[in-house]
This record gives C-alpha cells, sequence and structure tokens, in this order.
C-alpha cells in the first residue's frame, strides 16, 4: 500500500495552459488559426482596395481639368510664337523701308552726277573727254535704274510682308480668345472640383495611415508603374482587371481564400476577389 501511494505522489498534475486549471490542454483547432489570418489579409486586402478607390476618385478629377492645362499650354506657346513672327516681319519691314531709303538716296546721287557731267560735256576739249564723260552718264543711269528696279522689289515685298503681318494678326487675335475661353472653362472646373478633391486627399491620406509601411510601398510603386494608375484590382471573368491576363482557377481560388496577398504574375498587380469589392462602398 505504501509503495502505491509513493507512485501515486511521483505522478505529476497536469496543469491547462488555456485556463490554469488541472486537467488536459484543449487543443486550438487549426481552423481557428486560419480564420485570425484570413481575416488580418482580407483587413489588408480591403484597406488597399479602399485606398486604390479613393485615389481612382482623385485621377479621374485631374483627368477632368488633365488636358484642359496642357491645351492651355499649348496655346499660350502658340500665341508666343505668332507674336515672335510678327514681330520679326515688323523688323524686316523697317530694314525693307531703310532699303528703300538708301536707294533713294542713291537715286539723288546719281541724278546729281548726271547733271554734273552733262554740265562738264558743255566745256569739253577733246573727244576723249566727252565719250570719258558719256560713260559715267551712261553708268549712273543704269545705277538710277538699277535703283529703281530694287525699289519695286523691295516694295513688292514690303506688300507681301503686311499681309501676311494682317493674317498673323487675325490668326493671333483668334487664338487669344481661345485662350482665354480655355483658362475660364479650366478655372470653373478648379472652382468645382478643389473642394471634392480636398476631401478626397484627406481620406486617402488617413487610409495609407491605416496601411502598414511595406504594402503601402509596395502599392505606390505599382501605382507609379501602372499606366492607368491601378494598383488593386478585381479578378473579373476570370482575368486580372489590369491587364486582362486569364487568372488559373487554383489562383482564384486562392485568391477568394484570403490567406495571402497574391498579385497577378503578369503585371504585378495585387488582386482581389468580388468579395472584397462588395465589402468596399463606392465612392458617389
Amino acid at each position: 500500500m505504501a509503495k502505491s501511494s509513493k507512485t501515486e505522489e511521483e505522478v505529476p498534475r497536469q496543469i491547462n495552459p488555456s485556463t490554469g486549471t488541472e486537467g488536459s490542454p484543449v487543443a486550438v483547432p487549426e481552423s481557428a488559426s486560419e480564420e485570425s489570418v484570413e481575416l488580418t489579409v482580407k483587413k489588408k486586402l480591403t484597406a488597399l482596395f479602399t485606398l486604390q478607390a479613393i485615389d481612382t476618385q482623385i485621377d479621374k478629377i485631374r483627368a477632368i481639368r488633365g488636358e484642359l492645362p496642357l491645351e492651355v499650354q499649348d496655346l499660350e506657346d502658340e500665341i508666343e510664337g505668332l507674336e515672335t513672327r510678327i514681330e520679326k516681319f515688323r523688323q524686316e519691314l523697317k530694314d525693307l523701308e531703310a532699303e528703300i531709303a538708301g536707294k533713294k538716296v542713291s537715286i539723288g546721287e546719281s541724278q546729281d552726277l548726271i547733271k554734273k557731267y552733262e554740265s562738264q560735256q558743255m566745256n569739253v576739249r577733246n573727244n576723249r573727254e566727252y565719250d570719258s564723260l558719256s560713260k559715267e552718264i551712261e553708268f549712273q543711269t543704269l545705277e538710277v535704274q538699277l535703283s529703281e528696279k530694287k525699289i519695286r522689289e523691295f516694295t513688292a515685298a514690303m506688300e507681301l510682308k503686311e499681309e501676311t503681318v494682317k493674317q498673323i494678326e487675325a490668326e493671333l487675335e483668334e487664338r487669344r480668345g481661345d485662350l482665354e475661353a480655355k483658362k475660364n472653362e479650366l478655372d470653373d472646373i478648379i472652382a468645382e472640383t478643389r473642394k471634392e478633391e480636398e476631401l478626397l486627399a484627406e481620406s486617402s491620406k488617413k487610409q495609407k495611415a491605416a496601411i502598414e509601411g511595406r504594402l503601402l510601398t509596395a502599392y505606390q510603386r505599382i501605382r507609379e508603374n501602372a499606366r492607368n494608375g491601378l494598383a488593386v484590382v478585381p479578378v473579373e471573368r476570370d482575368a486580372c482587371g489590369g491587364c486582362f491576363n486569364k487568372i488559373p482557377p487554383q489562383r482564384q481560388l486562392d485568391i477568394r481564400l484570403h490567406k495571402k496577398i497574391i498579385v497577378c504574375e503578369y503585371c504585378g498587380r495585387i488582386l482581389v476577389d468580388s468579395d472584397i469589392v462588395s465589402s468596399v462602398e463606392p465612392l458617389s
């Protein structure tokens, strides 16, 4: 009997770590651990898809006016180019006026020389002097004719340039009107969307604060590399919602199980299932 009592004392009592009481430990079901992982991943995916929805709305607002600033810039550049052309033509007109004035002076000088030579011919002493003066008169006459021809050419060029300047000025006036209209349109859009964009930007900032740094960095990197700014996309019609490549059935099942974050093997975007999409309220 004593031996039996000693054996009973040596047997250690089992303590349940879950309750702190005596008895066999309660095994935690494996399914409970999986549910915890699924819940954590699902929350992360929901947070990422919510952020994507907010950022997409901001992108749409910026896209509405995105083309207008470019159009305004193009018009401003075009107007500057037209103004430069007009200034260039006006300078050329001034140069032509100076050329014409110079030719008129040359004509006057040549005519004075012709009169002088004709007067000297009246007092020549021999035929050689007379012929020499005749050649000078002929040369100056040719100079007058050449200058008159140049004046006609310069005058025609001026008329053509003046007509061109009028056409450019008309085009410039039209472009200035277009610029004013585009600027007014841009100002109206900015005024209409400024408040909404500011609210969305604040929501995006708050949503980013709720996402762990590693995931947020990956999200931002994917958005920068994606042409349409989509980093988190749903699986639609068995395909990636970003690049539209087919997703294998097993991979779709993995996405629905929410055990880990899965990216598209073709474009690298983060993939979510319809449950995640439906859990995020659409932005108005």
